[in-house]
């Protein structure tokens, strides 16, 4: 019964949340990484999408209880992340109640983020995500993820980790999704390139406010 309530309690939270949350980890990588993107995505998806979010994010720890306070969350990075015990089983619960992560691979991040995700869930491993699936498809349409920055002349890729036929975890590899949300001034993208990235930051807002 008290299990049951918490969910409940964690679904009315996230039925009213008007905040998204950055994610602060351990490991001595830069989660504190591309500053603007979040605010800029905030703004674009109160504009375009009718989401009525407070225009600042809150810094959030993984291992905090505050973390049940956003219906998701963000991380980016370009080093080492480290999550303890405490943070495992805080981030495990919070995902498996129906929290989001969305994690934005800022060149660097990629061998730690799936040693540590290994640990919350340790028999589930990130799975490409195929472009019929819905987060491609909320108010906007992708067939392919776009690529904000080239580093190793790969395909940018989205991957997801399903809990239960749920996708809790969305994780952008070789995409750079969140420079594209960085003010204009930060990267000198093109208009073009940035307006895709926000739109599928819009949908993958959208995806997890209505699943």
């Amino acid at each position: 019964m008290k299990k049951i309530t918490f969910i409940l309690l964690l679904s009315i939270q996230f039925i009213n949340a008007q905040e998204l949350g950055i994610l602060k980890y351990d490991g001595g990588g830069d989660w504190y990484a591309n500053p603007t993107a979040i605010p800029n995505l905030i703004a674009f998806c109160n504009q375009n999408i009718n989401t009525k979010l407070k225009e600042t994010p809150k810094v959030v720890e993984p291992d905090n209880v505050d973390l049940f306070n956003y219906p998701i969350v963000f991380m980016t990075g370009h080093g080492n992340v480290f999550f303890d015990e405490n943070t495992v089983e805080n981030l495990h619960n919070y995902l498996t109640s129906g929290g989001f992560l969305h994690i934005s691979d800022n060149y660097g991040i990629d061998q730690f983020i799936r040693r540590e995700m290994t640990k919350v869930f340790p028999n589930l491993t990130f799975e490409e995500i195929p472009y019929n699936h819905p987060i491609y498809h909320q108010k906007y349409n992708f067939n392919k993820l776009p690529k904000i920055h080239e580093h190793d002349n790969k395909p940018a890729q989205g991957f997801g980790i399903f809990y239960k036929g749920r996708l809790v975890c969305f994780y952008d590899y070789q995409c750079d999704l969140s420079d594209g949300w960085e003010d204009q001034a930060v990267h000198h993208d093109p208009q073009e390139i940035r307006e895709k990235a926000l739109k599928m930051g819009a949908n993958i807002i959208q995806y997890t406010f209505t699943n």
